[in-house]
């Protein structure tokens, strides 16, 4: 069994390179803990999905390095960050992992600014007068 699975999640702008091994189901994120790095619950949740989709949260410690974008998408760049990192692990969790679609890079960007307009879609303010 090797030492450490590795996987890169990404969404939005933020990369999240995560290492699992084998331990008791410690999760660190920027060399911090997970509780501490993450203060709503949602997102705590949303780190561990993989985990609790595959019945190995106290299999594993999972460590992160993770930058770019805010705490949403960062958190969603370790959901799947975790998930590839499984999938190296045992590849029988590839279609549990896929089902709940973990897998899957969220494709959603930031759209750009176009001329003409002060953001995205966003037009001057129209007046008649």
């Amino acid at each position: 069994m090797a030492n450490k699975y590795y996987g890169t999640g990404r969404r939005k702008k933020s990369v999240a390179r995560v290492y699992l091994v084998p331990g008791t189901g410690k999760v660190t994120i920027n060399k911090r803990d997970i509780d501490e790095y993450f203060g709503l619950e949602t997102l705590k949740t949303t780190v561990r999905q993989p985990l609790a989709a595959t019945d190995t949260a106290d299999k594993f410690d999972v460590l992160v390095n993770v930058h770019g974008g805010g705490y949403t998408g960062q958190a969603g760049a370790i959901r799947h960050g975790i998930a590839r990192a499984l999938c190296e692990v045992d590849a029988d969790y590839r279609p549990a992992l896929k089902k709940e679609g973990f897998l899957t890079r969220d494709p959603r960007m930031k759209e750009r600014k176009k001329y003409g307009l002060k953001a995205a879609r966003r037009a001057p303010q129209f007046s008649k007068r």
